[in-house]
């Protein structure tokens, strides 16, 4: 089954609310013929166009390569939270990795954060950073773990972004009776990822990056220099960048036995206007919860909800995606039974079995960061940044994040379905209990 096309249509956007109310680019051409250059990058999402980005600015010639359109993937389909900190949080990576390391990936972290502000401050990115997050409990019983971790953050990061919120704050905060408590990022936010990977797009291709679309990958040759073939192009390239997260196939098996591809789905309501929004959510934050398949949601710019969530038991979408996440979203807001739903959609990201994003150098001129789990839009954006110091030379962020210690599945890429199908089923029972 074929990720790319299984559920899309080749060339083409999903019918997502982004894809309607975008600033599209006019299609990059097909890769034809011979092509050389010094690094190819294999996927145009957040990683990949970042590391073209940063690679063409330090100099070096960039052939972009993406299956279907720049922003096609998850990064242009997801919720647009731009996370603080790690997939896991600092408590539980201290345990697993100890302090030092756990306070570097805390610093990493916070750079992936800084740099997506930084580069949606660009004039070619036609999109707002919206600050904070709020974390939200939906079991009382979780809440004083949440209190304990910002007096942690406090104490031993010196992080003072973050803040307790108690059954009442939430409550005025977000207008639902689903949530006990939880904490708030000031300094995390959102954006509209699609406008932002369209406008790294942009600043790429103004370095001087050469893209090309509807070019998939079929062969990568490893070797110095390394060959990718795609139907209609050879590529020679003294580096590669893989950037292909839940979309990479069986390109690579040994990324593919550690990165397991799944789907989730989002809506967006009818414009709601300023003031229902303002009684839904305060501030214009962006809402995450503590369910394991978790319920994410924040408004437009134009002032829709847009609320992703709810699991999958295989590889298609469900036929009525709409139907299927209007159920949480009234869980969460029984308010809004009378709204209408403009769009609905569905995309595939890339989860690892500890949740951390998967850096991994192939061989000594091919490198594969992906395995965000989540929380790519800041991670992944870093990854590309991440990518293109280590081919110059300077590895210590990446050798930072490849020595976070992670297995592959069991069975690897053959047991797939029927091992997310017994794992969403796992976890959504979970979340009930």
């Amino acid at each position: 089954m074929d990720l790319l096309t299984v559920n899309d249509r080749p060339g083409q956007y999903p019918p997502s609310y982004y894809a309607a109310h975008a600033s599209t680019l006019d299609p990059f051409p097909r890769a034809a013929g011979a092509l050389t250059c010094d690094v190819c990058v294999v996927g145009g999402g957040f990683t990949g166009l970042s590391a073209a980005l940063h690679l063409a600015q330090r100099g070096y010639d960039v052939v972009l390569l993406e299956a279907q359109r720049v922003g096609f993937g998850a990064s242009g389909r997801n919720g647009g939270q731009v996370g603080q900190g790690q997939r896991l949080d600092q408590q539980e990576l201290e345990k697993m990795l100890g302090r030092d390391h756990a306070h570097a990936l805390w610093q990493v972290a916070r750079q992936s954060v800084d740099l997506v502000r930084d580069l949606a401050a660009s004039d070619l990115v036609h999109a707002d950073f919206h600050p904070g997050i709020i974390h939200a409990d939906h079991r009382e019983r979780f809440v004083s773990h949440s209190h304990d971790y910002v007096r942690h953050m406090h104490e031993e990061y010196g992080y003072t972004a973050i803040r307790a919120l108690d059954r009442d704050e939430m409550r005025h905060l977000v207008a639902s009776d689903a949530y006990h408590g939880g904490s708030i990022y000031d300094d995390a936010g959102h954006i509209d990822p699609l406008e932002l990977v369209l406008g790294l797009a942009r600043m790429a291709v103004a370095a001087g990056v050469r893209i090309f679309e509807r070019s998939k990958v079929s062969t990568l040759t490893e070797g110095d220099p390394a060959l990718l073939r795609t139907d209609d192009a050879e590529i020679t390239a003294r580096h590669v960048v893989m950037g292909c997260n839940g979309y990479l196939g069986r390109l690579d098996d040994r990324v593919a036995a550690r990165v397991m591809p799944i789907n989730n789905y989002i809506i967006a309501t009818e414009p709601l206007g300023p003031e229902r929004q303002e009684a839904l959510i305060r501030n214009n934050h962006a809402v995450a919860d503590s369910k394991f398949v978790i319920n994410y949601f924040r408004f437009s710019d134009d002032h829709r909800l847009l609320f992703g969530g709810t699991e999958s038991y295989g590889y298609r979408f469900p036929s009525d995606i709409a139907a299927k996440v209007r159920k949480p979203m009234l869980e969460i807001f029984p308010q809004l039974a009378d709204v209408r739903i403009d769009h609905a959609w569905g995309g595939t990201l890339g989860i690892t079995m500890n949740r951390m994003p998967h850096f991994e150098r192939l061989s000594g001129n091919v490198l594969s960061l992906s395995g965000f789990s989540g929380h790519g839009v800041a991670l992944a954006t870093l990854a590309g940044q991440i990518a293109a110091e280590t081919i110059a030379g300077q590895a210590e962020r990446f050798d930072l994040m490849a020595r976070v210690p992670g297995r592959p599945f069991p069975g690897g890429p053959a047991l797939r379905t029927p091992l997310l199908i017994l794992a969403m089923l796992w976890f959504s029972l979970r979340d009930r209990l």
